[in-house]
């Protein structure tokens, strides 16, 4: 490995180390509902997101509430002893990308049959601090 690949990779594995992330896989919503959802807390305070999506009706932002949680619990595993609250955490990205496809057939009238298509999706939420060492 060259020297300037080298340096790249020493800095992701650091910024790897201060952020945190977690992982949807195959969630049974179309990603087009889920990404309205992924599109409120983009950007925002954790406390805030976390609020937003408690009291939202739509029903994907149970399953990201859920995400968020669980990428707040691996912040704090990286940075122990540090609060949330001082640190000052923030929703960095949030992406939706299609997951598998269930394919169906549904009877439809004079004989025919149209192809339904059950979408999935896959979540990757990332958990950041708005203050820099």
């Amino acid at each position: 490995m060259g020297a300037r690949k080298h340096n790249k990779a020493e800095e992701i594995k650091t910024a790897k180390k201060t952020t945190s992330f977690a992982r949807l896989r195959n969630v049974p919503t179309s990603p087009r509902k889920m990404r309205l959802v992924a599109d409120m807390v983009r950007g925002m305070d954790v406390e805030m997101a976390l609020h937003v999506l408690q009291y939202s009706s739509k029903e994907a932002s149970n399953r990201v509430y859920k995400l968020l949680r669980s990428a707040i619990a691996n912040w704090e595993a990286k940075n122990e002893g540090k609060r949330i609250e001082d640190s000052n955490l923030f929703v960095k990205e949030i992406y939706v990308d299609s997951g598998r496809m269930l394919k169906r057939i549904q009877p439809a009238p004079q004989g025919r049959a149209h192809r339904i298509r059950k979408r999935s999706n896959h979540v990757t939420l990332v958990v950041d601090s708005r203050i820099k060492e």
